[in-house]
């Protein structure tokens, strides 16, 4: 990919859309048609900010996740959101269809998460290899037939944190061949999970935040149930 879709920019950052089906940075995978290759296609200076391989880029989504993405511009930036991160003073929402319904219309997930022996990310067990808190707060915005549309905002920023605590209270994310249950369908050839909100603050102390609507595929599919 070439063109990236910039919701808003400074000298400072960039608020990118990243659509769903592309990787933020090479892995020893997926080397080409990345996120980081549009980017400094776009903003070669970027080359020099941060880690080596993954420019200017402070947090990530997963390759079938859809949505809001910051990129440092500035090495200052970089260090800066790097720590708000960690300091969990970013706030991000994400719109995603699960599979059934959970069983409380709100609630927020308190489980560990960790990796197993054989090297998957999963809820629920504290003896698993860098098992570390983990929280996720979710609300029902509407129900269909077999599946239901949540707000979920993570509390912490574990890795597949989203996908393995919705899994681990047995309402998997539409798409996600990798928690999804067996007897559940594949439906989409991506998840149904997009970052539609995205907010921080500056180093002056203001508060910045963006939001950006379903993408076209995901707004059909839900047109399209019951």
């Amino acid at each position: 990919m070439s063109n990236l879709n910039i919701i808003f920019e400074t000298e400072d950052f960039l608020i990118l859309n990243k659509p769903g089906g592309v990787m933020v940075h090479p892995t020893k995978y997926e080397k080409e048609n990345t996120l980081v290759q549009s980017i400094l296609e776009h903003y070669p200076f970027i080359a020099n900010v941060g880690q080596a391989g993954r420019p200017g880029i402070v947090h990530r989504l997963d390759k079938d996740v859809s949505g809001l993405l910051v990129v440092a511009k500035n090495n200052y930036f970089y260090n800066y959101l790097i720590s708000e991160f960690k300091k969990e003073r970013v706030k991000k929402k994400y719109i995603g269809l699960v599979y059934g319904r959970p069983l409380e219309k709100k609630g927020i997930i308190d489980v560990p998460i960790g990796w197993t022996k054989k090297g998957k990310i999963v809820a629920g067990y504290t003896n698993l290899k860098l098992s570390k808190p983990a929280k996720t707060k979710y609300k029902t915005l509407k129900e269909y037939q077999d599946f239901t549309l949540l707000e979920i905002i993570p509390l912490s920023g574990r890795t597949h944190q989203i996908r393995a605590h919705l899994s681990y209270i047995k309402i998997p994310i539409v798409g996600d061949k990798d928690y999804k249950f067996k007897n559940q369908p594949i439906l989409l050839n991506r998840l149904f999970l997009h970052c539609i909100y995205l907010g921080f603050y500056q180093p002056n102390g203001k508060f910045l935040k963006f939001k950006c609507p379903l993408p076209s595929d995901l707004q059909n599919f839900l047109n399209a149930l019951k």
